[in-house]
């Protein structure tokens, strides 16, 4: 019998495919068909505090449009304030209450307090933990990288104190030393990682000579990043490890497991593949565990990790030595001419 249960946070999960933070969640016939097809957990779309800013600012400004036209019109409507995030908590509660798996909720705060009072408010809908983003967009060139890391790690220990349940951090790979930044943080009180975001980048039109905003999903060739640190940090840490980014197939959970990761979040292969996609994710998994003999995943986690294996250079390899080395056989496959 194939066991694929796997433990995320503390949490045990009846398999290590996760559905990520995506506006798959919009719809209650969608998250319950993801649980019907397998996911073992939802992480429900992100809390973005500046989204709500500006649709506060937004409110202010369409409020006050026909303000003052004349001595009698002071202001056309009542006092009206925008529910800020009220909308959000009501539809993770609601998500919560349509499934039995765990729910775990994102955040994406700006302000100090905002990650501690969102963090409160996320936990009171019943969630079952917390992943919060960090990433840093460079925007001041005398901030220096010390006091980004140190502002971070100061929200990660505040939202700990502040509520009971699992908190994930989610990271940008976009650090000198994501290792030691992990290594920080778990100490700090992090009781897992989700490798990696995908940051929105900015994209040019060239023909309107104007900026536009592409939604482009992650690319299979995309997992390697986040294979290479769970590799690196299996054995290292105590932990969770949860990989994220260009998971499409069952072949692409099994490598990350090899790796040392505990679980994984899909999201564009299910935007391509549609959600029953779940189960054949799943059986590709239990398919490959039977011909190898393997009764559960912890048989095989991180058999492939940087701990696990003879050659100290697999992971920390970062330069085509090998493959230049080798041009001839390069030239062979992708002749130029």
């Amino acid at each position: 019998m194939i066991d694929l249960k796997t433990n995320y946070l503390g949490i045990q999960l009846k398999n290590p495919v996760i559905l990520g933070a995506s506006n798959l969640v919009n719809k209650i016939d969608n998250v319950k068909l993801a649980e019907e097809k397998g996911a073992a957990a939802i992480v429900y779309k992100s809390l973005f505090e500046e989204q709500i800013q500006l649709e506060r600012a937004q409110l202010d400004d369409q409020l006050d449009e026909y303000a003052d036209r004349n001595a009698e019109m002071v202001n056309l409507f009542p006092n009206i304030e925008h529910a800020g995030p009220e909308e959000h908590l009501f539809n993770v509660a609601r998500v919560k209450q349509n499934v039995k798996i765990p729910v775990i909720a994102s955040l994406n705060a700006v302000l100090n307090e905002s990650w501690v009072d969102y963090a409160k408010k996320l936990e009171q809908t019943g969630i079952d933990a917390i992943e919060i983003n960090f990433f840093y967009v460079p925007r001041d060139n005398s901030l220096d990288g010390h006091e980004v890391i140190k502002q971070q790690v100061e929200i990660l220990q505040a939202v700990k104190q502040s509520v009971k349940i699992p908190i994930s951090v989610k990271l940008s790979p976009f650090y000198a030393n994501p290792l030691h930044l992990v290594s920080r943080m778990e100490k700090a009180g992090a009781d897992g990682f989700v490798l990696f975001n995908r940051m929105f980048q900015p994209e040019i039109d060239i023909e309107k000579e104007a900026h536009y905003a592409p939604y482009d999903l992650s690319n299979q060739s995309d997992n390697k990043l986040s294979l290479r640190f769970a590799g690196l940090l299996y054995g290292n840490i105590n932990a969770s490890i949860c990989s994220n980014t260009g998971i499409y197939t069952g072949a692409d959970v099994i490598k990350m497991i090899l790796a040392g990761a505990d679980c994984v979040q899909v999201v564009s292969t299910l935007y391509k593949n549609k959600i029953s996609y779940l189960e054949t994710i799943l059986d590709d998994i239990s398919s490959w565990m039977e011909k190898k003999g393997y009764k559960s995943l912890d048989e095989f986690r991180g058999k492939l990790s940087n701990k696990s294996i003879e050659d100290p250079f697999v992971y920390k390899r970062a330069q085509y030595i090998d493959l230049l080395l080798k041009s001839d056989e390069v030239i062979k496959k992708y002749p130029v001419v």
